[in-house]
């Protein structure tokens, strides 16, 4: 069996997707601590042919808190709604908007106000667009030390899950040491996305964009054949 294991983030780029399909089990983390400056809450749309940042505003906390403790901000219903009205002008001529928008309006109108409960139904709801039938756990649910931290916390999830490989983004390459995987019977592999290009209107094309301009501008069967355009690399 396969494992992969990713923190929760709103409506990530093609690799995070790629990664979900491959593996048996994909593990999100909800009691990971929170990061103003990861993805958990923003992610990037395509508008006039530039990048343009999306951030879904969250209610004042400590910043130690894990995802699962972190809550949508009382008044973000308005600024989710000018959010979604942007993409609606942005996107309004895309050839697959008739499709997306409703599930885009669906995703950010959602009235669950914990933002790992927001984040875990965006990421049900693209899965069910996109055909793709991963077993999903949350990391708590995991019956392991959770004090654990890095790799120390990665390899007992895939103890515990029985798990014959481990399979990373390939951002992560320099984080664990193959021999202690191989102490365990686990495979250390990266999948690495390969460069996907395609049509954004008549604009220069913009990389590393949240899945909903990818779904704006190409078929479910082009976004399968995404899904499979990677490379996958053994650790040694």
């Amino acid at each position: 069996m396969t494992v992969g294991i990713m923190q929760p983030y709103l409506l990530p780029y093609i690799g995070y997707w790629q990664l979900l399909k491959l593996v048996d089990v994909f593990v999100i983390y909800d009691n990971i601590e929170f990061s103003k400056s990861g993805w958990f809450h923003r992610n990037y749309f395509l508008i006039g042919g530039d990048k343009k940042l999306f951030t879904i505003s969250l209610k004042k906390d400590s910043n130690s808190l894990d995802v699962i403790n972190r809550f949508l901000a009382e008044d973000s219903e308005k600024q989710i709604q000018k959010t979604l009205m942007q993409i609606k002008s942005a996107y309004r001529k895309a050839p697959y908007f008739d499709t997306v928008y409703p599930i885009l309006q669906d995703i950010f109108s959602n009235k669950e106000k914990n933002l790992f409960g927001y984040i875990f139904f965006s990421i049900e709801k693209i899965c069910q667009y996109l055909g793709i039938n991963t077993k999903i756990v949350r990391s708590s649910n995991i019956k392991i030390n959770h004090n654990l931290k890095a790799q120390a916390k990665v390899i007992a999830i895939n103890k515990a899950l029985k798990a014959k490989a481990y399979i990373n983004t390939i951002g992560g390459r320099g984080l664990y040491d193959k021999n202690s995987f191989s102490a365990e019977a686990i495979d250390l592999k990266f999948i690495e996305p390969k460069l996907i290009e395609y049509k954004q209107f008549n604009t220069p094309f913009q990389s590393h964009m949240s899945i909903i301009d990818i779904m704006m501008f190409n078929s479910i069967e082009q976004i399968s054949d995404m899904l499979e355009n990677y490379t996958l690399i053994d650790e040694v």
